[in-house]
C-alpha cells in the first residue's frame, strides 16, 4: 500500500470512529478551509518581499548551507550551466533528470540525460522544484510520476532548477502555495536544505551522509 492510500485508510478509520462515513462533505471541506484562513498566524521575523530581495536572501541562506548557486536568465540556459558546473568539478555528464524537464536542451549542452527515477549507480540528478524558501534557502519538492522525490535524494550530486518567481519568503508561504495550487498534499513533500549532513560522530559535520554530497542551484531570473 502506498503512502497516500495508507493515509486515506487511516483517516477513514478516524472518521468512522467519529460516526462520520464516506468522503468529507462540501460543508466539512468549507469549514476546514475557513478555519485555516481565520487561524491566526504565528510571529514571523521581517522577511523580503520583492523578487530581487527574495532571490538575494535565498542565495545568501542557501550558500550558508553549503549549496552553490548560479543565476541564468532563461530556462533554456540551465543545461549549459549544469554542464559548466559538472565540468568544473570533473563530474560525469551522464545524468538522470525529472521527466518534467524533458523539453530542456540537454543534448545541446553536452549532457547525456535519462528522464527517469535514479538508480544506485546514478551519480548526478537534475530536478526542478515546486518552490523555494528565502528564509532558510530550502527547496520544496512535491513527489509525482513526473517529479520523483528520489531525484533529489539518491544521487551524490543534486542540481536543482529554481525559477525566481517560485521563491517565497518562508515555509508558511510554501504551504499556502501548495494549498492554493494543489489543494491536497501529494505522497511526499520534501524540504531540501543544502547537502545531506550529520554530526553524530564526535560532533564533526560530515556531508553526504544520508543523501547528496553536493547541491547546486540554478536560479532562473526570467522564469
Amino acid at each position: 500500500m502506498d503512502t497516500s492510500a495508507a493515509r486515506r485508510t487511516i483517516l477513514a478509520r478516524i472518521r468512522s470512529a467519529q460516526g462520520r462515513h464516506g468522503e468529507p462533505t462540501d460543508a466539512e471541506r468549507a469549514a476546514a478551509q475557513e478555519y485555516v484562513e481565520r487561524h491566526p498566524a504565528g510571529p514571523r521575523p521581517p522577511l523580503p518581499q520583492t523578487r530581487e530581495e527574495l532571490v538575494a536572501r535565498f542565495r545568501l541562506e542557501a550558500e550558508r548551507l553549503a549549496t552553490t548557486v548560479a543565476e541564468v536568465e532563461s530556462l533554456a540556459e540551465t543545461p549549459a550551466e549544469a554542464a559548466r558546473y559538472l565540468h568544473a568539478l570533473n563530474l560525469p555528464t551522464e545524468v538522470v533528470a525529472w521527466p518534467a524537464l524533458a523539453d530542456l536542451p540537454f543534448a545541446e549542452a553536452g549532457l547525456h540525460v535519462s528522464l527517469r527515477k535514479p538508480a544506485d549507480a546514478d551519480l548526478v540528478g537534475i530536478t526542478g522544484c515546486f518552490c523555494a524558501t528565502a528564509e532558510t534557502g530550502s527547496l520544496v519538492l512535491l513527489s509525482s510520476a513526473e517529479t520523483p522525490a528520489s531525484g533529489a535524494l539518491l544521487p551524490a550530486t543534486h542540481i536543482a532548477i529554481v525559477p525566481a518567481s517560485r521563491i517565497v519568503a518562508a515555509h508558511e508561504d510554501a504551504f499556502a502555495l501548495i494549498r492554493a495550487e494543489r489543494g491536497e498534499l501529494p505522497r511526499a513533500v520534501n524540504f531540501v536544505s543544502g547537502p545531506s549532513r550529520t554530526g553524530d560522530i564526535e560532533q564533526t559535520i560530515v556531508l553526504g551522509a544520508h543523501g547528496p554530497y553536493r547541491v547546486h542551484v540554478i536560479v532562473v531570473r526570467g522564469a
